[in-house]
């Protein structure tokens, strides 16, 4: 386990509230070990429904292993959360991710 890691793993046992904890350390987790990393995702959102990167880190990843159909879903809520707060750059960064993977 790298030093990241376990840093990241002591935040979130230090404050367990705070999502960017979780989404750092799935995005330490995307680079080696994709499942563990969707799983911390899943997670993430299921508590955060709010953290609203979170959606464009997950649905990426599920594009990444192949599961086109739960990555265009992803965005698809995500760009729901960001419209309800009215988040416009992450709107539009959700919007261009879901366009280029219909796309292809």
């Amino acid at each position: 386990m790298s030093d990241r890691v376990e840093r990241l793993i002591q935040f979130i046992n230090e404050d367990p509230s705070d999502p960017f904890n979780y989404y750092a350390l799935a995005l330490e987790y995307a680079k080696t070990d994709e499942s563990k990393a969707l799983g911390i995702l899943n997670e993430l959102i299921q508590r955060h429904k709010d953290y609203v990167p979170s959606y464009y880190q997950l649905a990426k990843l599920y594009e990444r292993v192949g599961q086109k159909n739960r990555a265009i879903e992803t965005f698809l809520t995500g760009i729901e959360v960001a419209q309800q707060q009215n988040d416009l750059n992450t709107l539009r960064e959700l919007n261009a991710a879901l366009q280029e993977l219909s796309d292809e």
